[in-house]
């Protein structure tokens, strides 16, 4: 009899212990919520006027060159200015060249974005480079005349490309803005 009850206990209790799947937590993913984008207008002394993302903040060197600091992302856009002097081909290829570089430990660069604003003489392409490299944002925008404006968008930490990307992709829509927004003064 006794036998009896234990091994109907015994197979209750593997029943019973079986009718669930026992699964293990999902690992929790990092959730970033960022501000809503909203720009201001930019003039300085320089030949060209840009907006810039109210969350961040520039400041301007002697040579019209500029620093975008964004402190709660922690990154960094550095921007160029130079004026053509009948070198624009080797101006741009420089540039190119820049970005380019980063090929070694880029993963990929999956697209440029061509800019073309005919009324307000502004050509340039803003690139995209994937992977754990420096810089994953470039851009540069010309009058194909006598100015050109490039910059690229740096992190204050390793680059851990899947790490950065939310930010990458929030401060990608300022850079879009700020190439759209490009006018020159002279």
């Amino acid at each position: 009899m006794r036998i009896r009850v234990v091994l109907v206990f015994a197979l209750v209790t593997l029943f019973a212990s079986c009718s669930e799947d026992v699964l293990p937590k999902p690992k929790a993913q990092l959730r970033l919520e960022y501000p809503e984008n909203s720009y201001q207008r930019v003039t300085s002394g320089c030949p060209y006027v840009i907006e810039i993302s109210q969350n961040s903040q520039i400041e301007f060197t002697e040579n019209c060159w500029a620093q975008i600091h964004y402190p709660t992302l922690n990154a960094t856009m550095h921007i160029t200015y130079r004026e053509v002097e009948d070198d624009l081909n080797a101006i741009l290829k420089e540039v190119e060249k820049l970005t380019y570089e980063h090929t070694i430990k880029a993963d990929n660069i999956p697209y440029a974005i061509p800019y073309e604003n005919d009324v307000k003489k502004v050509f340039g392409k803003i690139m995209n480079v994937e992977g754990d490299v420096a810089s994953n944002l470039q851009f540069h925008v010309t009058d194909s005349v006598k100015n050109v404006l490039y910059g690229s968008l740096y992190f204050n930490v390793k680059p851990n490309y899947d790490s950065i990307l939310p930010a990458i992709k929030y401060i990608e829509k300022d850079i879009r803005n700020l190439v759209e927004s490009v006018e020159w003064k002279n």
